[in-house]
């Protein structure tokens, strides 16, 4: 198939080339066109204003009948209600057009106009004075006056005509408008491969198969079988969807049309049906090939939905686009591949078998799939003999390949700031943090008091999370200002989460409780830093309640089901399926379980009493603990020890 590949791209540059090669031939006639439109403009503007007499000077109408009684005046010609006439000797006017009133102006010939009233007096004054009089014959002007009235039409349609030529021409916007901006993809650079793609096996396995249809078609076809037409990959943003795409492309040497969603829409109607048809017929041409439409939501969207009518221009599209997918035949040899992080608003339409037929969900990176990550982006590195990259992607639970590449480039960027040949693990410890947490609010003036208190509150936080049994192991505890949070308390699991037992729900929210226990025990009051933990807990208990059936009071009812339009805001349409007598028990055991993770943090803090004072004052000190740190202070011996 690359001889294909290859003619197509010839093809297209041959003819990308073809309108700058040909130079454009301007016919006589249309040279002849512009002459007849232009010329009578000059014309106009030189004569008929009369700017071509440079000795012609405007006088007023009583400075004109002053020089005829002065018998300055030789001879008058009368043209409507202008008399143009010739002095005997030359007069001095003030300058009309010139700046500065000091201006003037010396002329023997003459122009003026007769006043709407008329004069009566005017022709036996002139004939008094021996003025040689002469009149116009009204027909003289018939033909400037028509010309006149139909120079600014003609002038309209030559601007008109020289904008349609213009544009007609290539690469001119309007007229191109319509046309396909997919992009080609060159396989002349240095191609992606699968190799070059850490992790995702169960995704690679599947695009695999559709490499190998397009790289031999007959093998499927003598079966009677035929590859899906469309592929969906389905995934959180920075999961690797458009990289997949692209290792598609190098894979299977094959024409590789690549475009976003965004790129199909335009201000003026039916330009996205137009460019998604200018972009069916391409592949055509070119099959076998690959269609990858990035943010296919953009213009996927579900029809008929949300507040207003189903006849824009992003359902034109939509329509258009399901109909070229179900116009393929089996032996076009045409495959779709798009990308999406919300298939819950595509319309269904376009997940049916037959369009997209085939849905590849790309989720976030496992433990080892994050260390093939890091390992691949650690490429051209220099690292310190200090960094584990293992111990970084077991700090990295939830982040999508984007992050990680994100934190590697982060903590290249600090040593380089600091002048360092190499990236050291305060490097990528201070990149991680930074993109969890936010950056370090320096400069922040914080009472000796506040401090206090930020320390209690984190170090009630650490000492719930290093004793209860079902806890996350504790990696870090700071009390210095980040983001928006005063303090933090990071925990890392120690192997990857899919199932959550109702203990360890339970010691979570003890620990999320564990702060505001710490300064209730302390000082005796509450304060404003426990916001995000109590928001935190009560939409945990809310789902404990609703979804998981882990209340007593509900068992294995299951009340969080709710219906929704996509296009409109959550809360707007969030309805429930039980009454209001449920609802307010919904939230009395909602209340109890938070209460209990209360209690539990109080009387846990109590037993450890002394290490909550210990471990606060080592904050105060240090403003920074280890979980292992931690550990020592309150005198437990291992991390598998605080968790067993």
């Amino acid at each position: 198939m690359q001889p294909n590949y290859q003619n197509y791209q010839q093809q297209k540059q041959q003819k990308d080339r073809e309108p700058e090669e040909q130079p454009q031939r301007r016919p006589f006639w249309r040279i002849l066109f512009w002459l007849l439109l232009v010329l009578p403009l000059v014309f106009y503007y030189f004569w008929l204003s009369d700017g071509g007499d440079a000795n012609r000077i405007a006088l007023d109408y009583s400075r004109f009948r002053q020089e005829v009684v002065a018998e300055n005046v030789a001879a008058v010609t009368f043209d409507e209600t202008e008399i143009r006439g010739e002095l005997i000797e030359p007069v001095t006017v003030p300058a009309s057009d010139a700046a500065g009133d000091e201006a003037t102006v010396t002329g023997s010939e003459f122009v003026t106009h007769m006043p709407s009233v008329g004069d009566d007096n005017l022709l036996p004054l002139l004939e008094a004075n021996d003025v040689t009089i002469t009149a116009v014959p009204p027909g003289d002007n018939t033909l400037w006056a028509i010309l006149i009235n139909i120079l600014p039409f003609l002038l309209l349609i030559g601007l008109g005509y020289f904008f349609i030529s213009r544009m007609r021409q290539p690469g001119q916007q309007i007229f191109s408008m319509g046309q396909s901006r997919a992009r080609l993809y060159d396989d002349e650079q240095e191609p992606i491969t699968f190799s070059d793609v850490a992790g995702l096996e169960g995704a690679k396995t599947e695009l695999e198969e559709i490499v190998a249809y397009l790289k031999s078609p007959e093998r499927v076809q003598r079966l009677g079988g035929q590859a899906p037409k469309g592929i969906l990959l389905v995934g959180p943003p920075g999961t690797g969807k458009t990289l997949l795409a692209r290792a598609v492309a190098g894979e299977a040497g094959v024409p590789f049309f690549s475009i976003t969603g965004s790129d199909f829409m335009e201000m003026f109607v039916g330009v996205g049906a137009s460019r998604v048809r200018g972009l069916f017929d391409d592949a055509r041409k070119a099959a076998p090939c690959i269609i990858f439409i990035d943010e296919l939501d953009s213009i996927g969207r579900r029809r008929g939905a949300g507040l207003g009518g189903g006849h824009d221009e992003r359902e034109q599209t939509l329509n258009q686009m399901l109909s070229e997918m179900d116009g393929f035949e089996p032996t076009e040899n045409v495959v779709v591949m798009a990308a999406t992080n919300r298939p819950d608003i595509l319309d269904p339409a376009l997940l049916r078998p037959g369009r997209f037929d085939r849905q590849i969900t790309v989720n976030l990176p496992t433990l080892p799939a994050r260390e093939e990550i890091l390992d691949i982006h650690a490429r051209g590195k220099p690292f310190a003999p200090d960094v584990d990259l293992h111990e970084l992607a077991r700090g990295t639970p939830g982040f999508s390949g984007a992050d990680l590449e994100n934190v590697l480039n982060e903590a290249a960027l600090l040593a380089a700031r600091q002048e360092k040949d190499k990236i050291e693990r305060g490097d990528i410890e201070e990149a991680r943090d930074k993109i969890l947490m936010g950056l370090e609010r320096e400069g922040l003036a914080l009472t000796e008091k506040e401090r206090e208190m930020i320390a209690y509150h984190e170090a009630g936080h650490a000492v719930i999370a290093a004793v209860l049994p079902n806890a996350d192991p504790i990696h870090k505890v700071t009390i210095v200002p980040r983001g928006k949070a005063m303090g933090v308390t990071q925990q890392l699991p120690e192997r990857e989460k899919y199932i959550y037992p109702r203990e360890y729900m339970l010691d979570r929210l003890a620990v999320m409780m564990g702060g505001r226990a710490a300064e209730n025990m302390k000082f005796a009051t509450a304060t404003s830093g426990a916001e995000n933990d109590l928001k935190q807990a009560t939409q945990l208990a809310r789902r404990m309640v609703l979804d998981w059936g882990m209340s007593d009071r509900f068992g294995f009812m299951a009340l969080g089901s709710r219906s929704q339009q996509v296009f409109l805001g959550e809360e707007i349409t969030r309805g429930r399926d039980y009454s209001e007598t449920t609802a307010r028990e919904v939230d009395e055991a909602i209340m109890s379980i938070l209460d209990a993770a209360f209690n539990r943090a109080e009387e846990t803090l109590q037993t450890y009493r002394e290490g909550l004072t210990a471990v606060a004052d080592a904050l105060l000190e240090k403003e920074e603990m280890l979980g292992e740190e931690v550990l020592d202070l309150l005198e437990l011996d291992s991390v598998a020890t605080a968790v067993s």
